[in-house]
């Protein structure tokens, strides 16, 4: 998929006020990030702290941190990043040996306080909090269900309606693990649970398994486990990987140690194979392996199938990175840095004076004028979603002085939206739902585009194909998709119906 561009036009910044989200809008958005120990000799509000801090990029809008012992709960959370929303006197207020700690980003419930999680209820078996990464597609007949047998809610998510479905199962006299089982049926759709009460901390993943969640210990002791979206969590408190959750799982941890349970008849396996492109951290383990391997192998099989001549290849930082050595090493092209990221412009909200929104991308990545001066570059990114960063970046580079621009992504066009806890809005939004690979090419202001074949992608996995969900590329969904979701976002499918 490679297109060649017209004459390069007098392309100008988009028209809508520059301020620094305008980098992340171009990327997918990850809904949540979740960490649960138990350790009841620790300071494990400390530790779910921290690992909260290495989940940041899987949710920047709120936090929150629970911790439970027998006969208490305490919990702490609101909007920010995990370094606003606490502080050394706050996480000393937290005692109990179980905590439940949540980062988020919204896609089902609007971005408010009343939404932040863990979502915390009580029982006729004491509190119950519960930390959910992604997203039920059966939303509205679950609330129905609920509602017919008289439960009520105080948010407008569906984090809390699976929390709400557990805890009706135990006041109607189940213990935890039955109330589990029986409640988890009612869900459909991708979800990666962690869920702490009195007696112990549960980690759950959905029938496909499509957000991750693994399990670490903690000193190499059997008896103190951790469980977290991706292993640079455990990384960061010294905890040992053990395993991931399988999909249809639920372990079950007590000062007794580690049980499992496959709650599920028939399990598939179907990751979400964005978490292996961009979500998870390059540093995280899946399948024995970092992910900036797998990224490395991509941007190695993105050149066997579009290299181009030129002089320099770069990654947009930081995500295009692992990628670009990897189109480097096969072409024979040196890589190197055309733009600079600054890490520490963060989430601000004083608005840019009217000469920095026309300076446009340069607020987060700055181009190294006398490296791309005369330059034929090869841009390798992970994604193109909206094309309205890789417009800005384009003419940042062609502005401090590149005299071609050839553009490679390394995935295929993202031409469905997600159901299943990625925000990409409606149909009609993605850039390559409505155009052509050269009328993106144009559009963006690339001397030549190209993306990843879809079959390049999953080969690089080095794993079975039929494992992963890749919906994004190609609008297959291994959950299906009730009408009222599909008819919000399907927009152009309903056009072609």
């Amino acid at each position: 998929m490679t297109a060649q561009k017209k004459p390069f036009p007098n392309y100008h910044l988009l028209d809508s006020p520059f301020n620094n989200e305008d980098y992340p809008l171009d990327k997918p958005e990850e809904a949540c990030g979740v960490f649960g120990v138990l350790a009841p000799e620790r300071e494990v509000a400390k530790l779910t702290y921290f690992g909260l801090y290495a989940l940041q990029h899987r949710g920047q809008e709120s936090a929150g941190i629970a911790t439970l012992d027998k006969n208490s709960i305490h919990i702490h959370k609101d909007m920010g990043l995990v370094s606003q929303v606490f502080n050394q006197e706050i996480l000393q207020t937290f005692s109990g040996g179980i905590a439940v700690g949540h980062t988020r980003y919204s896609t089902t419930g609007s971005s408010h306080k009343a939404n932040a999680q863990p979502a915390v209820l009580k029982t006729r078996l004491g509190s119950l909090a519960l930390a959910h990464n992604g997203n039920l597609v059966n939303t509205l007949e679950l609330r129905r269900t609920l509602e017919k047998r008289g439960c009520d809610f105080n948010t407008s998510t569906d984090s809390e309606m699976i929390a709400v479905a557990i805890a009706q199962e135990v006041d109607q006299g189940k213990d935890w693990l039955e109330a589990a089982v029986s409640a988890f049926p009612l869900c459909s759709g991708a979800y990666s649970l962690v869920i702490g009460t009195p007696e112990g901390l549960m980690g759950v993943r959905d029938p496909n398994g499509i957000r991750p969640l693994v399990i670490g210990t903690l000193d190499q002791d059997p008896m103190r486990y951790v469980l977290a979206s991706e292993t640079c969590a455990l990384d960061i408190i010294g905890a040992d990987y053990l395993r991931d959750v399988e999909p249809g799982e639920l372990v079950w941890i007590t000062e007794e140690g580690l049980s499992s349970f496959h709650w599920t008849q028939q399990p598939e396996r179907k990751l979400c194979i964005f978490e292996m492109i961009y979500f998870a951290r390059p540093d995280s383990l899946m399948h024995d392996e970092t992910l900036y391997s797998y990224r490395v192998r991509l941007g190695q099989q993105l050149a066997r199938e579009s290299c181009v001549k030129a002089d320099l290849v770069m990654g947009v930082p930081d995500s295009g990175i692992p990628a670009a050595i990897g189109f480097s090493q096969v072409s024979g092209i040196p890589y190197g840095e055309g733009l600079i990221k600054n890490r520490y412009v963060g989430r601000t909200f004083i608005q840019p004076t009217q000469h920095m929104r026309e300076s446009g991308i340069k607020m987060k990545l700055n181009p190294l004028k006398d490296v791309l001066k005369g330059k034929r570059v090869i841009m390798v990114d992970d994604s193109i979603v909206r094309g309205t960063t890789s417009r800005k970046i384009v003419k940042a580079l062609r502005d401090a002085g590149a005299k071609e621009v050839h553009m490679r992504i390394s995935s295929p066009p993202v031409t469905h939206p997600c159901f299943y806890g990625i925000d990409t809005d409606n149909q009609s939004q993605l850039i390559a739902a409505t155009k052509t690979v050269a009328d993106i090419c144009e559009q963006i202001g690339v001397d030549s585009l190209a993306y990843l074949s879809w079959k390049g992608m999953l080969q690089m996995t080095q794993e079975d194909p039929n494992s992963f969900c890749s919906a994004c590329f190609t609008g297959d969904y291994p959950i299906s998709i009730p009408d009222n979701l599909k008819d919000s976002k399907l927009m152009l499918e309903q056009v072609r119906a």
